[in-house]
């Protein structure tokens, strides 16, 4: 995104020219908006994706928007606490155009009360949804009150 600067004949203009001050006060401003934006709208090299993370009582779920991936093209990894999603989006060839291909990553740092060798993922119209089971001794436990 650039700022438009429009050059209309005003008092303005003549405080903001460079040799007043040596250079003009929205350089850094622009700057700043433009590196705002590419990191937001994923302008980058490795482009990353919305991800939900919620849980419930027994499970942390992560939930991951991945359209017009193949489930071939998808890998989940758990590796020392944290949860790598990676994912390549191919598009196929057109007319002179040859075929395409886009790779998505994204690495979130998971719970250590997680059961790790229990992790499961499923993945359904363009949503991936990876379950981490929580360990039996971090789960909540009601205990009952006796009347003494």
């Amino acid at each position: 995104m650039r700022i438009a600067r429009y050059n209309y004949p005003s008092y303005s203009n003549i405080l903001l020219t460079p040799s007043l001050f040596g250079r003009s006060p929205w350089s850094g401003l622009e700057s700043e908006i433009d590196r705002l934006f590419a990191s937001t709208v994923g302008v980058q090299n490795n482009p990353i994706f919305p991800v939900d993370l919620y849980e419930d009582e027994a499970d942390v779920h992560v939930r991951a928007e991945l359209p017009g991936v193949n489930r071939e093209d998808i890998q989940v990894e758990m590796v020392e606490g944290d949860l790598s999603i990676s994912a390549v989006r191919k598009t196929p060839a057109a007319g002179d155009q040859p075929e395409q291909a886009f790779s998505f990553s994204r690495s979130l740092s998971i719970p250590a009360d997680v059961a790790t060798d229990k992790v499961s993922a499923a993945y359904e119209n363009g949503i991936l949804t990876v379950t981490l089971p929580k360990r039996e001794e971090a789960k909540a436990k009601k205990i009952a009150i006796t009347v003494k």
